[in-house]
Formats: structure tokens, sequence, C-alpha cells
């Protein structure tokens, strides 16, 4: 682990543009751009709406993550990927067109159905715990992608038949779920994360160390400069330990 840690730059043009003041950043922060970066992304983005000329066709999702399903959409060019990214438990594709159409499909199903279009990491994090059976995950989303079908589909976006894509197995998550035993805290210059990869999920490892299973967010390693540590070199990064819920409290939770 580097020294300090430092803002990672925009992305543009497909390659990562370094930030012009090389700013430091807090360790605990998990958004890895200084205010001077964050002005620059936000510019030109899908996210922020400050890119609505992308001629590119665009997909509405649903995305299944454990107590809830959102709404979003993707480039149709990126498959798969964005439903990984953010670690959904599943997904399906509702219609395709442009950007436009695709921006207010989405804003109409979180208006008329309450869909959210973010999802807070807790609540992803919380679904792990107890993801539930593929078949489970399908039915709901089917059901919500019916009561998205009795809606007026804006023009631009044409619809398809949903088929639900299943993801657990891509992160190798297992049906019983993860509990870890303990989260890592924000680092600190010099410290050592060594484990087993047990799951990748979106941004988050989980990893099989001695004292148990362990929940590393990444967005806390970027903007360090990393190293690869010596074979049987001790961990040093400090945990936090997590009590398991019960099931109980977790019942209470989805409602």
């Amino acid at each position: 682990m580097g020294t300090d840690r430092r803002c990672i730059g925009v992305w543009r043009a497909g390659r990562r543009r370094p930030c012009p003041v090389s700013a430091a950043l807090d360790p605990a922060v998990r958004y890895v751009l200084c205010p001077l970066c964050q002005a620059a992304d936000r510019a030109d983005s899908i996210a922020a709406d400050t890119r609505l000329h992308d001629p590119r066709p665009f997909a509405v999702y649903l995305a299944h993550h454990g107590s809830a399903v959102k709404v979003g959409i993707t480039a149709c060019e990126r498959g798969d990927a964005r439903l990984l990214e953010q670690g959904a438990l599943a997904s399906a594709i509702l219609s395709t067109g442009t950007l436009t159409a695709a921006r207010r499909a989405e804003n109409l199903l979180s208006t008329a159905l309450g869909l959210p279009d973010r999802m807070s990491a807790v609540r992803k994090w919380q679904a792990r715990t107890r993801p539930g059976t593929a078949d489970q995950r399908a039915a709901e989303l089917l059901a919500t992608a019916e009561r998205a079908a009795q809606l007026t589909w804006p023009q631009g976006q044409d619809r398809c038949t949903p088929q639900v894509v299943d993801h657990a197995a891509a992160y190798n998550l297992p049906g019983g779920g993860l509990q870890p035993d303990a989260v890592m805290l924000p680092l600190t210059p010099g410290a050592v994360i060594s484990g087993r990869i047990a799951c990748r999920i979106g941004t988050d490892l989980y990893l099989d160390t001695a004292p148990g299973v362990v929940h590393l967010d990444t967005r806390l390693l970027a903007g360090w400069a990393l190293a690869r540590a010596e074979p049987g070199t001790a961990p040093t990064a400090a945990l936090a330990a997590l009590a398991q819920p019960s099931h109980q409290e977790e019942q209470d939770a989805l409602f």
C-alpha cells in the first residue's frame, strides 16, 4: 500500500486522464474523484443527462437486488456489463431504442410503479445474505415486467419479451448467501490485505481469511498505489466485526 491516496482522474475516449492536480483523497471516501474531476465527469455523462446526443441504442432494464427491483438504462452494446457492475442478482430487458426515450421510460416506471433508479450499497450487501432462489428472482422480475406492460410506453423504445438472466453463478454467489464475519475498514499507508477470493460481486470482494469471511469494498482501494505483498505476509488492514442478523431482523428490514 502506498503512502497516500490520490484522485484517479476522469475516463474519456477509452482511457484514463490523470487528475491535473493529483488531488489527495480521504481514505474513507468511495467516490474517488476530486471536486475538479467530478465536475469534468458530470459535464459529459449519461447518468447526469449531459450526453443525450449519444446515438447508440439503449435498453431499459429491471434489476433484482433482493428486497427490491430497480429500473435502469444501459447502452445495448454493453450487454450484461452494467448489470454485473452494479451487482444485480438477476435482470430482464424491457425495451430498446433511443437514449432520450429510454430515459423517459425509466422515469415512467419510477413514477408510475414506484421503482427506484438507484440502490444503496447497504441494501445490496443485505440482499446477498439471503438471495433466495433463481426461480424466486425470476418470478419477481416477471411480475414487475407485467405491471410495466400495462403502461403507455414512450415512442422511440421498442418493447421486447422479457427474458430473465440470473447472475448469481457469474459471481460464484452461494445459494445460501454470504454472511461475512468482518468488513475491511478504510485503509492506511502500508496496510497489507491477504486472503482467498471466495466471491466477487460488483465492486465488492469476499475474502476467505483466518478470522473468517471478510467483505472488502474495492472502491476503498482506488487511488492508492498498490503492490503485491510477499507470500506469507501477515495481513495488517483494520477490520470491524459484523454481527450476523437473525432471520427475524432480516425480515423486518425488508418491509
